[in-house]
C-alpha cells in the first residue's frame, strides 16, 4: 500500500533543521505484514529527543531511515500467526520488541531485548526483514516502529493494546516518554514513602518521570532544569520546589532518588550530587558517545550511593504500561499535561528546532486520515 512518512535523508546536516531540512515528506511503498506482523493505522506520535539524537549524528542510524519511535494507532489487519489482536484495537507501538527468550529478556526489563536491540540498530523489524521502500529501493525502520507515517508495520511484540478510552496521544507518549521516565522511577529508582525524588532534565522523559514520582504516596519531588519556563511548569504540576541545578547545589538538595533525564554529561554529575547517602542515582539520559562525566568513586563508596544506567526506564511495557493507565484512569498521572503543541507531518524540520532549543516538551504529531482518504 501507499503511505506518507517522514524520511531522514541525511544525518548530521546543521540547524536550523528548517533550513537544512534533512526530513523529507515521501510517498512510499509499505509491504503488508508477515505472519508475526501487525498493519497499524498511525493516529498519533511524539518527536522525542532519541528521534533528534539520530538527525543531529548522536546515535548514527543508516539511512534513508522512517523515523519516529514514539506512537499509537488502529490495528488494521494481522499476520497469519497473530491470534491475540483483532482490527479496530488500539495499540501503542514500543521501540524495544522483546522476543521473550534470550537471556537479556529474563533480566526483567534490565537489560534490553538482544534481538531487538541488533534488529534496531540495523534498522529492520524483529525478523530482520524491512516492508518499507521508495521507488524500489529499501526505506530502514527506526527502531522497529517507524511511527511518524500515516500506516507502519511492526512486529507484534512491538504493541501492547490499551482500551478505546485512552486518546491517542496519552497512548503515544506511553510508548516512550512515560515508559523511560516513569519506568525509571518505578522499576529502577523504587521510591519509598517519605523519600525526596529529584528529576534533573524536563523534557518528555523527565516531566514523565515528575508526574510518576508525584503519583507515588507520601513522596516529595523537586524538580532540577536550566530553563524557567519548565521550572514554573514543574511547579504547576505539583512539585515542592523547582531549580536551577547551581541553585539545587548550593541549596544541598538531597534525594533518596534522583533521576538524571537530561542526557549529558554534565548532568549526570549534578543527579550524582544531589543524591543522599544510600541513595540511588538512575540515569536513562542519551548522551553523545564520546561523553564523560566526572564522578567521585570515595563519594559513593563512603556514602553508600548507588549508580544505575536505566534503558527504556527498566521496562517491561505489557507489565509496566497497564500500571500507567490505571494511574492515569484514577487521576494520579495526568499525562495530557505532557503535550506541548501538536503539528502536522509537514511541520516536522521545523519542529526539531523547536525541539532542540529545549522550550518543548512533547509535540504530537496527528493524522488526518480523512483528509489522506480524500487525496488518494
Amino acid at each position: 500500500m501507499k503511505i506518507t512518512g517522514a524520511v531522514l535523508e541525511h544525518i548530521g546536516l546543521p540547524p536550523p533543521y528548517q533550513e537544512s531540512r534533512p526530513i523529507s515528506i515521501s510517498e512510499l511503498e509499505l509491504t503488508a505484514p508477515g505472519p508475526d506482523q501487525v498493519l497499524i493505522r498511525v493516529e498519533a506520535a511524539g518527536l522525542c529527543h532519541s528521534d533528534l539524537s539520530v538527525v543531529d549524528g548522536n546515535r548514527v542510524r543508516p539511512t534513508p531511515m522512517l523515523l519516529g519511535h514514539e506512537s499509537a494507532g488502529i490495528v488494521e489487519g494481522v499476520g497469519s500467526s497473530v491470534t491475540d489482536l483483532t482490527s479496530g484495537q488500539r495499540v501503542v507501538l514500543t521501540f524495544l520488541p522483546r522476543c521473550g527468550t534470550c537471556a537479556a529478556c529474563a533480566t526483567d526489563g534490565v537489560i534490553p531485548c538482544e534481538p531487538g536491540s541488533a534488529a534496531n540498530n540495523a534498522g529492520t523489524l524483529l525478523d530482520g526483514g524491512v516492508r518499507l521502500h521508495r521507488d524500489g529501493v529499501p526505506v530502514l525502520h527506526h527502531l522497529g516502529v517507524s511511527g511518524f507515517a500515516t500506516h507502519a508495520v511492526v512486529d507484534r511484540r512491538s504493541l501492547v493494546p490499551v482500551d478505546d478510552d485512552v486518546p491517542p496521544e496519552i497512548a503515544a507518549v506511553l510508548g516512550c516518554a512515560v515508559l523511560t521516565g516513569g519506568g525509571a522511577v518505578l522499576n529502577a529508582g523504587k521510591p519509598q514513602p517519605g523519600d525526596t525524588v529529584v528529576v534533573v532534565g524536563l523534557g518528555g522523559v523527565g516531566m514523565a518521570a515528575l508526574l510518576t514520582a508525584l503519583s507515588e504516596p507520601d513522596v516529595t519531588v523537586i524538580a532540577v532544569d536550566t530553563l524557567p519556563d519548565k521550572l514554573e511548569q514543574a511547579l504547576e504540576l505539583g512539585a515542592t520546589s523547582a531549580l536551577a541545578p547551581a541553585e539545587a547545589i548550593e541549596k544541598g538538595v538531597s534525594g533518596a532518588v534522583v533521576i538524571e533525564a537530561a542526557g549529558n554529561a554534565r548532568a549526570l554529575e549534578t543527579a550524582v550530587e544531589l543524591t543522599g547517602p544510600g541513595g540511588r542515582t538512575v540515569t536513562v539520559g542519551l548522551p553523545a558517545p564520546d561523553a564523560r562525566s566526572s564522578i567521585s568513586p570515595l563519594g559513593l563508596v563512603a556514602q553508600g550511593r548507588t549508580i544505575i544506567g536505566s534503558y527504556l526506564g527498566s521496562a517491561v511495557p505489557a507489565r509496566d504500561i497497564p500500571v500507567f493507565v490505571e494511574r492515569w484512569r484514577a487521576g494520579r498521572l495526568p499525562m495530557e499535561e505532557l503535550v506541548s503543541s501538536r503539528i502536522t507531518l509537514n511541520d516536522i524540520n521545523e519542529a526539531l528546532d523547536e525541539l532542540a532549543s529545549g522550550r518543548a516538551v512533547r509535540q504530537i504529531i496527528t493524522f488526518d486520515h480523512a483528509e489522506e482518504g480524500k487525496s488518494r
